[in-house]
Parts: C-alpha cells; structure tokens; sequence
C-alpha cells in the first residue's frame, strides 16, 4: 500500500495505492475517485458501536470498506477544508474529534469516549471517538495540523476547539482563563491544560468563528 497528501494544506485530498487484497475503510461520503477493481462492502463497525457513534458522536451510522481485487487507486476528500495526516495506531487507544476522522486501514475499531463533565465545562465535543487496535488512520483538521510533544510533566493550555487528536490516556484538566476578568471578558473563558508526556494534534482554525461570521450576513435566512 501506499499514500500521499496532495493540494495540502488548505484542500487537502488523500490519494492511496492498493495491491491486489488490500483495503481501507472510510466515513461515508468520503470517496472522491476509484481506479480498478474494487469491492465495497457497507458495514456499521459493529451495531453497537455505530449506534453509539450516530446517537452521541454525531457520526455517520455506515462506513465504508474497499477492497482491491486488482492494483487500484482511491481518493477521499475530507467535508471541511484542511490538511490530512496519518496516526499510527498500535495497542494504546487514540482520542479523535467526531469531524476528523477520515480513513483507517488495518484492524482498528471505532467506538465513542464519554468526556464528561470536562467536555461540558470546557464546551466543544463531549464526546470523541474512540480507535483502538493496530493500523493508520487518517485525521483532518480544518486549516492547517500542528503536532506538539510534551516531555514528562510538561504542561501546556490549550483552546478547548483546536484539538484533533491525541492519546487516550493523556491527563488534562479543565480550568478558567486567567483570572476572573481575563476569564469573563478576555474571550477564552474554560481552556484545557494538558500534562504530559503525551502527543497532541492541534487544527488552525475552528469552524464557531465562521458560521458565526456567515450568520451575520444570512441573518435568520435559511
């Protein structure tokens, strides 16, 4: 198998090479092109699973599985602009937001991670999905995706919407911006401090700031 990333960072589209046997799975709706013989075969994941995925995630209750009965190429294309990168995934769980998950080749299954009480405080999703088990799997972000490694006890705050992805079994917590002004008026009120050692992935841009600047060209039109 073999992948690249092409019209990155803004638009990006994720092309990938199958030898004959090989196979991916994608969210649906996320096929831009097929070359050769390919099998597809609609599936839920696992009923449980996807019924959580759709109810609490978001998601789409389907996905997709190419198979190549011949050399054959795909191409998927994310819903909301951006760039695409790979996570390698091999035993330890991985956290990603409902609206990046893009592809994932290998024995990964998909599920749902309840955030809690955190994920209420600190707004944005409260729930993520959850993809456990050894493969890739592709992630977009909207604009462009910074990854940041922490060392052992190093900390860093962060915007609660610009998360991506990151292990899951990276320790945060939820705490105010700054003091009681800073917090009230200064535009971040809850962030998330996060303590490694661990990985994030970090997306530029977040999608609250545009449809609230669409919304005040559209008004209350539909």
């Amino acid at each position: 198998m073999e992948w690249f990333v092409e019209q990155r960072p803004a638009y990006s589209i994720l092309k990938i090479i199958l030898d004959p046997g090989e196979s991916v799975t994608s969210e649906s709706g996320a096929m831009m092109l097929m070359k050769g013989d390919i099998d597809i075969r609609t599936h839920t994941g696992g009923i449980g699973r996807a019924l959580l995925r759709r109810i609490a995630g978001g998601e789409a209750l389907f996905l997709n599985t190419y198979i190549a009965k011949s050399q054959s190429e795909l191409w998927f294309a994310p819903g909301i602009p951006g760039d695409i990168i790979d996570i390698k995934i091999s035993g330890e769980p991985w956290l990603v937001q409902d609206s990046s998950y893009l592809a994932h080749t290998g024995n990964i299954k998909i599920g749902v991670a309840w955030r809690g009480l955190k994920g209420l405080l600190a707004e944005g999703e409260l729930v993520w999905l959850k993809l456990e088990g050894h493969g890739i799997t592709w992630v977009n972000g909207y604009g462009g995706i910074e990854k940041v490694e922490l060392g052992v006890g190093e900390k860093i705050v962060v915007d609660n919407f610009h998360f991506v992805a990151m292990p899951a079994n990276t320790r945060y917590r939820i705490r105010k911006f700054g003091g009681w002004k800073s917090f009230l008026l200064g535009g971040e009120g809850f962030v998330v401090e996060v303590e490694g050692p661990s990985i994030l992935y970090l997306q530029t841009r977040i999608l609250p700031p545009l449809a609230y600047a669409i919304r005040k060209f559209i008004g209350g039109r539909s």
